[in-house]
């Protein structure tokens, strides 16, 4: 059994008071969810899961060699127009995923460990976090040892995100877009540029750059993923230059498998693949700005990485 801090857990277990007057998210809806009120996020005080499986297809300190294991939530708080994972994310009510009780996803978290998962990886986890942070408690409890993984779309509230310090071992957040015009034209939020700035900021004060134990394995740390998107819709060389400006060791995986998903063809740009020109001056950029730890993708991605959750195994044949 491994205790934690008696204020570590008390901060994150209150995270569930706010769901009364949810302000848990940016958006600060301030709807009753636990009165079936639903907010932007479309989620009421249920825990909905979507997919839990090994993941082979992550960046290469968090699958390792068995995998990581992913806990996919339906919903977000985001309304991305080119989401790969619409189907989950937008087009899935709470009704139609499974609703474990916080006892039930604590023991899916210690059967991932079993099953030899190097992490337990939260998938769009902001609009849950008030349900899921008691199951994460109560797996650490019962035993288990290998990291929790936070991976966000970054449109996370930092008060949110201090009731975590010391329960997040990992934090894996997107930095999408460096000009509010375009977060809400393509992710329906005027202000995205200033709240995932803060929010990955507070992230790096939690747990620092990333660490890795002797065989490469992610124990501890932040490592953002930046999608490449055509004509510089993400405003890449501000948003490295923002990473690097709180640390040159940062960890960034620049991402090359954008192609156009969901709604993404009647928004252009966004109705065409990147070009391998476009990849490499976001990579050049990096290498500029000193941001050494970089993980770069080949221009495969843009067919191979992509998950269809209507399959029980959804990313089968796509790693």
């Amino acid at each position: 059994m491994m205790k934690l801090p008696e204020t570590v857990k008390q901060n994150a277990l209150s995270l569930k008071e706010r769901l009364v007057d949810c302000d848990i998210c940016p958006h600060r809806c301030h709807v009753d969810r636990t009165a079936n009120e639903r907010g932007v996020c479309r989620t009421t005080d249920v825990i909905p899961v979507a997919h839990t499986g090994l993941h082979h297809g992550e960046e290469p300190p968090l699958s390792g060699r068995r995998g990581s294991g992913t806990i996919f939530f339906a919903n977000c708080n985001l309304r991305c127009v080119f989401c790969q994972n619409y189907q989950i994310s937008q087009c899935m009510d709470e009704s139609d995923a499974r609703r474990p009780t916080p006892e039930q996803l604590a023991g899916e978290m210690l059967a991932l460990q079993r099953r030899g998962a190097h992490n337990v990886n939260l998938v769009s986890p902001s609009h849950v976090i008030g349900q899921v942070a008691e199951s994460l408690i109560t797996a650490r409890e019962r035993g288990l040892t290998i990291p929790f993984v936070y991976n966000t779309n970054a449109y996370d509230a930092v008060d949110t995100l201090r009731q975590l310090d010391g329960l997040i071992d990992i934090y894996l957040p997107d930095i999408k877009y460096s000009d509010d015009e375009f977060g809400e034209a393509y992710s329906g939020v005027d202000n995205y540029v200033a709240a995932s700035r803060a929010a990955i900021a507070e992230m790096h004060r939690q747990v620092g750059d990333l660490e890795l134990d002797d065989r490469g394995i992610a124990q501890k740390g932040v490592l953002v993923r930046h999608l490449v998107l055509p004509e510089d819709v993400a405003g890449s060389e501000e948003s490295l230059s923002f990473l690097a400006s709180l640390s040159k060791d940062m960890v960034v995986s620049i991402m090359s498998q954008y192609s156009p998903q969901f709604k993404a063809h009647r928004h252009p740009p966004l109705g065409r693949g990147i070009t391998g020109e476009e990849y490499e001056q976001v990579v050049d950029i990096a290498r500029e700005l000193g941001l050494k730890r970089s993980y770069v993708q080949g221009m495969r991605s843009q067919r191979l990485l992509f998950p269809d959750f209507d399959e029980d195994r959804p990313f089968e044949n796509k790693q």
